[in-house]
């Protein structure tokens, strides 16, 4: 066989096995970050924004979402899950970058306080952090449903982030990071404020 056509039947093979291996390792795995559309306010559910596609529920966060609903006609799903969204993007910012006004209407005093004692700590070494998003959050409702007289609603949230410190000496350090987060939102029934405050942060598994 003519070492010019060995040559040629190389590269075609070469290319073959190239293009199998990019559909194999070129795509994503896992829970990834969705581009989905956010709603202008943080955290405020059911805005004049256009609808959003409702989220797949399973059969027993359908079954709670309906006992909610019928609490409160007025919850959204979907509505809920970009304002949830919102909300999360302006809360971690917020927090790394110690925006306390921004931060408090948007949590509970308990978790406040938290996030308080954590920016106090950050100022006190003289550190400033800001923090960006590499992709829009992917938001999942994990739980709605109604305690006593209040609302409760825990959404899982998967981000991609990166991370810059920069110390009271030396160099800003920049880190980027996914992490996965349960966040539970609540609000009081009947209340005129319709916004949701968040209660509780807890790790998450991807």
């Amino acid at each position: 066989m003519p070492i010019q056509f060995q040559i040629v039947m190389f590269a075609i093979v070469a290319a073959v096995l190239l293009f199998m291996l990019y559909n194999v390792l070129g795509k994503k795995v896992g829970r990834q970050p969705q581009e989905d559309a956010r709603l202008p306010q943080a955290a405020a559910i059911g805005g004049q924004a256009p609808a959003p596609a409702t989220p797949s529920l399973d059969a027993a966060t359908a079954a709670a979402v309906a006992g909610l609903k019928a609490r409160d006609p007025a919850f959204d799903p979907a509505r809920f899950i970009e304002g949830a969204r919102q909300a999360y993007e302006t809360i971690v910012r917020g927090y790394a970058s110690g925006d306390r006004e921004a931060l408090r209407p948007l949590l509970t005093p308990s978790v406040m306080t938290s996030f308080e004692a954590g920016i106090a700590a950050r100022e006190a070494r003289g550190e400033r952090e800001q923090a960006e998003f590499l992709h829009t959050p992917r938001a999942d409702l994990e739980l709605a449903t109604v305690k006593d007289d209040r609302a409760v609603a825990k959404v899982r949230f998967l981000a991609e982030m990166r991370s810059t410190v920069t110390p009271a000496e030396g160099e800003p350090t920049t880190e980027e990071r996914r992490t996965a987060e349960l966040w539970t939102f609540e609000r009081a029934l009947g209340a005129a404020d319709p916004n949701w405050v968040l209660a509780r942060v807890e790790p998450a598994s991807a």
